[in-house]
């Protein structure tokens, strides 16, 4: 899977993303660190990348409905200490199928997973 971790997202969290085989890109690798959401989400949409956030407002589908962007993906964890993304970006990749996730938003919190597709 091709991913896009947000600048929220610790290096040692995208790096276990790589690690287990996926294609991570950082935001903040591209020099979007600064840049609004609605840029970032465009730059992996148009690299064919799903978004890895801990942005809340990133997963709500009436604002960003899904379909018209590559796929965010948003992590609800309890801290966002470097140790505790890194897990959560882990126990989702390892456990959940990301082929089909393409153009949804997906909200992860521990191993419950919820998926907006489109319609």
């Amino acid at each position: 899977m091709r991913l896009k971790p947000d600048k929220n997202i610790p290096a040692s969290a995208a790096a276990v993303a790589t690690q287990l085989g996926h294609d991570a890109d950082t935001v903040i690798g591209e020099g979007l660190a600064g840049a609004p959401d609605a840029d970032v989400l465009m730059a992996a949409t148009r690299e064919h990348r799903m978004l890895l956030t801990l942005d809340r407002g990133l997963g709500d589908a009436r604002a960003l409905p899904p379909g018209t962007h590559g796929g965010v993906v948003v992590l609800r964890v309890d801290a966002q200490d470097a140790i505790t993304v890194a897990d959560a970006v882990r126990s989702f990749l390892e456990t959940d199928e990301l082929g089909d996730l393409a153009g949804c938003i997906v909200v992860v919190r521990g191993h419950l997973v919820r998926i907006r597709r489109p319609e």
